[in-house]
């Protein structure tokens, strides 16, 4: 079974490094590796200093490196729905050039990225595959992206099939506009779908593991934190915090009050993201680019063990009886009272932390059960249920509560 390592973290803390690196001394230790850059601005390259393409390129022995490209995934994923906007675009009156390079709408290259993963776990062709992730927001939008989307493949598809089916060239004739054809919804579904079959990949903790790269300072760990949160939140496994760049006590007087504000921030970080470990990477005194250097860099991170070992295995939600009920025990670290809500509609939990909001599917024990109440106890929000009743009720499909 192929393991999966997503890395990611806010822009500019070493993020692609880290996961160059966790590549190269994989593969140097004999598993057949992957690195595969997610992230619209590549610097993949750029970290192992070699050309890679658009398909994966044999850098050195079990050690292959892939950096996407928008049009070729065009090609590869969106061809058929492109093909419709682009004559969309042309009825709008835009020349067949234009029409065509607006096709490429916001979020495409993100999602064609992020579909080769579950592309390259297909072809069984490596061990391990790891993941130089987009920035964590970027990452996490996508990532929740199949949940978003089911609504549109039970609800909106079908019925703009059944008006195709029905309707469609006497709409074309009355409004002139061209319509989708059942190519295009059926491309649309597909491509849905297989988002979701890499969600699925990525939120099991049997075979994947995010692992977020921070620095020690009060910005860099406060996005970690939110980010944490939200991967709690929508079932992604965390196994690992790298804090990059970590200055040794050789620095020099010039660094001395960088140096003691890391030293601050390294317990905290240990203490707040715990049970999941911390590692440090040292702040090198030379450009960690090329395969040798990260291969130094790996080795301080990972010394002789395993890089893909499992480091933390953890349960982001449960369920279990508490008081003659049931209780949803949800993981949410950093997360306040002030910023969750919650409310029910039929057999989904609508939970929302901050912006963010996941639709939790209740399983079956619980879909007569009324909703009691929900409090946050050591970083984790308990939802309490009555014991379930025969017939449905009003808790099912409207219960709406400010968590307190």
């Amino acid at each position: 079974m192929t393991r999966i390592l997503l890395y990611t973290g806010k822009g500019g803390v070493g993020k692609t490094s880290i996961a160059a690196a966790t590549a190269v001394l994989s593969a140097r230790r004999g598993i057949r590796t992957l690195v595969v850059s997610t992230d619209i601005a590549h610097s993949l390259a750029d970290a192992l200093d070699t050309p890679v393409g658009p398909e994966p390129v044999l850098i050195e022995p079990n050690l292959w490196a892939h950096e996407p490209d928008v049009f070729f995934n065009i090609s590869k994923y969106w061809r058929t729905i492109q093909s419709y906007f682009a004559s969309l675009f042309s009825w709008g009156g835009l020349d067949e050039v234009m029409a065509e390079e607006m096709t490429v709408l916001p979020g495409m290259d993100e999602l064609g990225n992020l579909l080769w993963i579950g592309d390259h776990v297909d072809r069984g062709a490596y061990d391990l595959i790891v993941v130089d992730a987009a920035p964590t927001g970027e990452t996490v939008r996508l990532l929740s992206l199949p949940e978003a989307s089911r609504w549109w493949i039970e609800k909106i598809a079908p019925i703009g099939r059944r008006v195709q089916k029905l309707g469609g060239p006497v709409l074309r004739r009355i409004v002139g506009v061209p319509l989708p054809s059942d190519d295009v919804y059926e491309a649309g579904e597909e491509l849905l779908t297989r988002l979701k079959y890499v969600h699925d990949l990525l939120a099991n903790p049997e075979r994947s593991s995010v692992r977020l790269v921070l620095n020690l300072e009060k910005v860099s760990i406060q996005e970690a934190q939110r980010s944490f949160t939200y991967f709690h939140l929508y079932g992604f496994p965390t196994d690992l915090i790298v804090a990059n760049r970590v200055l040794p006590m050789a620095s020099g007087a010039y660094f001395d009050a960088w140096r003691e504000a890391q030293a601050r921030y390294l317990p905290m970080v240990e203490e707040q993201f715990a049970p999941v470990p911390v590692r440090t990477v040292p702040f090198f005194d030379k450009e960690m680019v090329g395969i040798e250097r990260l291969a130094e860099l790996g080795a301080a991170l990972f010394g002789d063990e395993d890089p893909s070992r499992f480091r933390y295995r953890g349960r982001p939600y449960s369920v279990g009886r508490e008081d003659g009920g049931y209780t949803l025990a949800v993981e949410l670290p950093f997360a306040s009272k002030e910023e969750i809500s919650l409310s029910r509609a039929g057999d989904e939990l609508l939970l929302q932390v901050g912006t963010w909001r996941r639709n939790l599917v209740l399983p079956r024990l619980l879909l007569d059960a009324p909703t009691l109440g929900a409090k946050m106890e050591d970083r984790v929000l308990k939802v309490r249920f009555a014991q379930p009743r025969s017939t449905s009720g009003g808790t099912r499909d409207g219960s709406r509560s400010r968590h307190g």
